[in-house]
């Protein structure tokens, strides 16, 4: 069994909460992405964020893997680029869940936390084949994706 360890560097017992998710199978281009959107908000603005986004009321701006993504007039911050990632949504909002239970095991107020850490890295890959005529194949790779989240008690940002 791999051990894993969180890449946030100052974490302290008294001030911070975190959660994770390991090898889930969700697009890493999707995940960076909601990632980026929800860091620095609060968790229950990070919550209706993404129950918006499962909505398709406002899209997650893309702005790395945004090539041949269409304009979205529902976005902030002044991106045009946007998708609406629905199964990496669920899987932030499962998250979440996670780390207001953690939060909540803490003693710490839930109406205080805010995201200071969002990030995504890439897992194991899934190697198969894909059979196409003549007797072929061609190589389907799937790239499963960490997620960490950590939170703060407070209306400081580091």
């Amino acid at each position: 069994m791999p051990s894993s360890s969180y890449s946030f560097q100052k974490f302290n017992k008294t001030k911070h909460v975190r959660a994770s998710i390991r090898e889930t199978d969700i697009s890493h281009k999707h995940a960076r992405e909601v990632a980026l959107a929800i860091k620095g908000l609060t968790v229950e603005k990070a919550r209706s964020y993404l129950e918006e986004v499962i909505d398709r009321k406002i899209a997650v701006p893309f702005r790395r893997y945004n090539n041949e993504v269409a304009h979205r007039s529902n976005i902030k911050d002044g991106f045009f680029s946007g998708r609406f990632p629905k199964k990496a949504s669920t899987e932030f909002l499962k998250l979440l869940d996670n780390l207001e239970s953690n939060a909540e095991y803490k003693g710490m107020d839930l109406d205080r936390l805010r995201i200071i850490s969002c990030v995504t890295h890439k897992g194991t890959k899934l190697e198969r084949f894909i059979p196409r005529a003549m007797g072929r194949s061609s190589p389907k790779i799937d790239t499963l994706v960490h997620i960490e989240i950590v939170a703060q008690e407070g209306h400081t940002v580091e």
